[in-house]
């Protein structure tokens, strides 16, 4: 009886091992399987578009005066008055301050009166000088003696012009103490009060900016620098620049009217100047604003949206599809960055699809399936032009609004 127990417990232990091998073996053949049908990747997609694309430059500039100056006194004195209101927009010639005229206009004085003295002295010898010639004529005094009157009459001219440029002097001292404003234009603080006392060349008075039109300065990379100066060689049209503030919806349009004669060793830049008729004065000098500049056309250009260039160890790349519904590495090479659209200068064609959307998890030949629902292995609606609603394709560079930046 306990060999036949022996017997029963050793059939039941091979029967229990190979239930447990057959369970294993089953489930590694289930898992392997599940392995090799990796379910397809969801991507967005989007195809390569051939049209002519501008190279738009965007950069930071600043806003300047077209005129500014410091105005400062001419002479020594103190302020008598102050004849603007801060802010205020004033014209070539308006009066802005009163120096006190009481030193001035004495010395003025003492001017005319020494100048209508040495007048009254010159015509006295002049006056010799022609009563002595009739003396000499008749013999009652020498050539000589003609001669020192006609010296002493040329002495007393001399001291004559020298009095009455001493009393233009005093005239223009005099209307230094009324300072006007040079241009028209727009008047900063006041920096001086009556009673403050003011040195010459040296004291500030006030601030003028001249803001209609307005300049806009900004540097541009060296390397940019053959396209600007065929732009401003052009005859056909003059280089044109889209200045906005951001933040703000206006964009205004100015005319580059400068390029500096060298290159900024420091920063590698090249600086630039725009005019901006400013009429409405929305501007004000020394503001940070947004320059698109746009320095060429790309006739004929391969554009996707930016989203879909990748950046790897040996450059910049895209995922492409194949007709048998997976997807391949493509090297490129990048011209340039638009907003939201990248200009392919290699490595891509005209109607080719490429991902933009679902890279992590692709690799050298994954299946993928459009996220839009489209059949799998197939492109489906690519994103982009003419793509799937409510995402937008590569933006337009050449209307309002779509300023890029080149890489």
């Amino acid at each position: 009886m306990s060999k036949t127990r022996t017997i029963l417990l050793i059939v039941a232990l091979l029967a229990a091992g190979g239930g447990t091998a057959w369970y294993f073996t089953k489930s590694g053949t289930s898992a392997a399987g599940k392995k090799m049908q990796t379910p397809p990747v969801p991507v967005r997609l989007a195809k390569a578009v051939v049209q002519d694309m501008p190279l738009r430059l965007e950069i930071t500039g600043r806003t300047e005066a077209y005129e500014t100056v410091t105005l400062k006194s001419r002479v020594d004195g103190q302020v008598q008055g102050v004849a603007f209101t801060e802010g205020q927009h004033v014209r070539q010639g308006d009066i802005l301050l009163r120096l006190d005229p009481a030193d001035f206009q004495a010395r003025l004085n003492q001017a005319e009166a020494n100048l209508a003295k040495s007048q009254a002295q010159s015509a006295k010898a002049s006056a010799d000088v022609e009563r002595y010639i009739a003396l000499r004529a008749k013999g009652f005094i020498s050539e000589e003696k003609v001669g020192e009157m006609r010296t002493t009459a040329a002495a007393a001219q001399s001291v004559a012009r020298a009095d009455a440029a001493a009393v233009e002097l005093a005239s223009l001292q005099l209307s230094y103490s009324v300072v006007k404003a040079p241009f028209a234009g727009v008047v900063g603080a006041k920096l001086v009060f009556p009673g403050t006392a003011v040195k010459v060349n040296e004291t500030a008075l006030a601030v003028v900016n001249r803001v209609r039109p307005l300049y806009v300065g900004f540097a541009v990379p060296e390397k940019y620098l053959p396209l600007l100066q065929a732009g401003m060689r052009s005859e056909k049209k003059s280089m044109k620049a889209a200045i906005s503030v951001p933040g703000v919806a206006a964009a205004w349009e100015g005319n580059v009217r400068f390029l500096d004669n060298g290159v900024d060793v420091a920063t590698g830049t090249i600086q630039l100047k725009a005019v901006l008729p400013n009429e409405d004065e929305r501007l004000a000098p020394g503001q940070f604003v947004s320059v698109s500049l746009v320095l060429d056309t790309l006739t004929g250009a391969v554009v996707v949206p930016a989203e879909a260039v990748q950046q790897g160890a040996e450059g910049s790349f895209v995922f492409v599809t194949k007709e048998d519904g997976t997807v391949d590495i493509r090297k490129v090479r990048v011209g340039s960055t638009q907003q939201r659209v990248a200009i392919i200068a290699e490595g891509l064609a005209g109607g080719e699809t490429v991902v933009t959307e679902g890279h992590l998890r692709l690799t050298p030949g994954a299946r993928i399936k459009p996220a839009d629902g489209g059949p799998e292995g197939k492109t489906g609606k690519p994103d982009g032009p003419g793509g799937k609603a409510g995402k937008p394709g590569p933006a337009d560079p050449s209307k309002p609004g779509g300023p890029g930046k080149p890489d």
